[in-house]
């Protein structure tokens, strides 16, 4: 890792490059770095001793440039002052993957990539490890429920690693075992066409030296890598690893059998409701299985899996009004995401509000926007919610809205949305979306624990 003892990372913040700066800090490094904003992410690491600021000013940087070495998110524009700063006076500049594939180098690396799902399935995984008294370091793109975190740390060499598609930021990593969940076109601003998608996710096949277990479906094959090539799914009994028989209990909590090339796991029970955690649970013990756990440890972690935050998180829940947060923002995601709800809420009206994430992404699959959200009963459409990117021209949430075919809807700006929320009728509502949606999170389950 050179000769460095400083760590200064340009968007500290965000899921994956936080999980990095907790890692350095583990290990001894004085860790700094730039936000945009504070967030409950940045107040943590904030109290675990890291210094985080929200001015773009070059003072904060350390002026040892030989010693420090400075990551950024590909998050952050290209002409951001502190990123010029650097890249232009003498320091180490590198992408956050870069210094995702230095960690897990040498080290015994279970990655799971795709799409849609993957966040879960690392998550899992990292929870069956640890659970059963194997542990491992994790490196996961969202907060595991069951630890708060988005970091696990072992001093054992296995890593587990969400591996991000964004940017072919993947590509960095060699994998002992990995997984792929899906391969829908998305990050069109990075890959131009879904061909080139699917090209990303064959070339990070070839880099997987033990296993690859993908969904059963997806274009990888044996040609694309050196790997051993293995499948799953939900309740296709082509595939290595299935579930039979799975049934829901009365609140969408799934159980099945697993099957797999060495005989069955009877009475699985997932740890999270949704149809979506049974088939993400099957990856999960899939990896774990071929990483040499025993049934039983499997079966024990699935079991006590709380979730990760964002991911179908139930806030509320009651046969009176419920209340569910998910961070699809994704027409493939969403459409999962609502199946399952219709799962989990038989019967029941479901209202969604949903936040736009990029002018790209909304422009690119407005239609396919609109044809998911006209699974719920009621839409609450907001603004689209830019990130890194400045506005296109003739691109709105409108785009979508007009297409949408559910019996009720609206477009709202995000500051008249608790007003209208507090006059309406809710049965079951859930908030969609990657954007800053999830400040409302802790107001609406306020107020709607407050109508119970």
């Amino acid at each position: 890792m050179g000769n460095y003892n400083k760590i200064y990372f340009i968007g500290i913040g965000g899921i994956g490059m936080s999980a990095i700066a907790r890692y350095y800090k583990f290990k001894g490094y004085a860790v700094a770095g730039y936000d945009k904003t504070p967030s409950d992410l940045t107040r943590q690491l904030e109290s675990e001793g890291i210094e985080v600021h929200y001015e773009d000013d070059p003072t904060y940087i350390p002026t040892d440039v030989e010693h420090t070495l400075v990551v950024y998110t590909p998050a952050i524009p290209k002409d951001m002052g502190e990123l010029v700063y650097t890249q232009t006076h003498g320091y180490t500049v590198i992408k956050r993957s870069k210094i995702l594939g230095e960690i897990t180098e040498g080290q015994k690396c279970l990655a799971v990539s795709g799409t849609h799902g993957k966040t879960t399935t690392s998550t899992l995984t990292a929870h069956i490890l640890t659970h059963c008294g194997e542990e491992c370091s994790a490196f996961l793109g969202g907060i595991s429920r069951n630890y708060g975190t988005n970091m696990l740390m072992s001093h054992n060499s296995t890593v587990v690693v969400e591996a991000d598609e964004f940017d072919r930021s993947f590509l960095q990593l060699h994998p002992a075992i990995a997984v792929i969940t899906a391969m829908d076109a998305d990050h069109l601003d990075i890959y131009g066409d879904i061909e080139h998608v699917h090209e990303a996710f064959r070339a990070f096949a070839s880099q997987v030296s033990g296993t690859v277990i993908k969904k059963y479906g997806l274009p990888v094959s044996e040609k694309d890598t050196k790997a051993k090539v293995m499948t799953y799914s939900y309740t296709d009994q082509r595939a290595d690893f299935y579930a039979r028989n799975p049934h829901p209990d009365k609140l969408g909590y799934f159980s099945y059998d697993l099957v797999y090339p060495g005989g069955v796991i009877e009475g699985v029970k997932v740890g999270v409701p949704g149809w979506v955690n049974a088939e993400n649970s099957i990856a999960a013990a899939a990896i774990c299985l071929q990483y040499g756990l025993t049934p039983e440890q499997i079966k024990g972690g699935i079991a006590t899996f709380e979730g990760v935050k964002r991911r179908l998180e139930v806030h509320v829940n009651s046969e009176k009004i419920s209340y569910i947060d998910d961070y699809a923002h994704h027409p493939a995601e969403l459409a999962t995401a609502i199946s399952s709800m219709r799962d989990i809420f038989p019967g029941r009206k479901l209202t969604a509000i949903f936040q736009p994430h990029l002018y790209t992404r909304t422009r690119d699959f407005a239609a396919e926007f609109a044809k998911s959200l006209s699974m719920v009963d009621k839409l609450i459409l907001l603004d689209i919610y830019p990130a890194r990117e400045l506005p296109i021209e003739g691109v709105t949430s409108e785009i979508i809205f007009k297409d949408v075919t559910c019996k009720e809807k609206i477009m709202l700006k995000k500051e008249e949305l608790m007003d209208y929320l507090a006059k309406e009728d809710i049965d079951v509502l859930v908030t969609f979306g990657a954007g800053n949606i999830d400040r409302f999170i802790e107001p609406i389950t306020e107020m709607l624990k407050g109508r119970l």
